[in-house]
């Protein structure tokens, strides 16, 4: 059984493979416009979306996910947290870099 802090590392680790993914996959425009702890702020809220939308207690063998809603949130809540320069159109491509980086690593 792995430690607390070897736990921590792993998880790092994993983030810093998914914004990688991410920054490669979405647009130039996107990739000027959000520095890495602004990405890494975007996945904390998609995969709070996901644990408050009900998504992973789906007993279905495949999910549909509406990109759009899970923009919507990260949006709102990101604006609840007084960060106010999220565009919806930027952040709609790391929310499918997101999920194309979750299907890949299933």
């Amino acid at each position: 059984m792995a430690s607390i802090d070897e736990e921590l590392r792993l998880d790092e680790e994993e983030n810093q493979r998914e914004l990688a993914f991410i920054r490669e996959r979405i647009p130039f425009d996107a990739k000027k416009h959000y520095s890495d702890q602004s990405i890494l702020y975007m996945m904390d809220l998609i995969v709070d979306y996901y644990y408050t939308s009900g998504i992973l207690e789906s007993t279905e063998e495949e999910v549909d996910i509406d990109l759009e809603a899970v923009t919507d949130y990260v949006c709102r809540k990101a604006k609840e947290d007084g960060v106010t320069n999220f565009d919806p159109e930027y952040v709609l491509f790391v929310v499918q870099a997101d999920l194309d980086f979750q299907e890949q690593n299933l």
